[in-house]
């Protein structure tokens, strides 16, 4: 492991709903470790066509207002070309282009540089599988 670049894989299991899952403890564990004190990139990658990561307040409703606001415009019905999996499932594929499936964030003296309210969440739109790998990588500054 170089002292200036450190990655570790995260498995997040979703179950089979629709969810916004909180990383930002898991990350900060990984810092604690990875970053040791230290300034840098931190750079979170979900290798899955069907999720992506978002920077949002959790807990008070936005995070399911950003299920409702994908529904809204991603519709669960038969319009989607792409149609293996539950019905709609084509709609998670399109999920990648308004909800990228990577963040690269600060990290100062080992801690992520987030808002008061942000944390940095997984979302998963696709009930057909529930269990996720999400990458988080530390680049150390110089």
């Amino acid at each position: 492991m170089s002292d200036a670049f450190t990655t570790r894989v995260l498995n997040i299991t979703t179950g089979s709903a629709e969810k916004v899952f909180d990383l930002t403890d898991d990350i900060q564990s990984f810092l604690s470790e990875a970053a040791a004190g230290r300034d840098g990139l931190l750079n979170v990658f979900v290798p899955h066509a069907t999720a992506g990561i978002a920077i949002l307040e959790t807990g008070a409703g936005s995070d399911n207002d950003l299920l409702a606001t994908l529904h809204t415009l991603l519709p669960a019905d038969d319009r989607w070309q792409h149609r293996h999996g539950s019905p709609g499932h084509g709609r998670d594929h399109v999920l990648p282009a308004l909800v990228p499936p990577h963040a690269t964030l600060p990290v100062l003296g080992g801690r992520l540089e987030l808002g008061t309210w942000q944390s940095v969440c997984l979302v998963d739109t696709n009930r057909d599988n529930p269990d996720r790998k999400v990458r988080v990588t530390f680049l150390a500054g110089s």
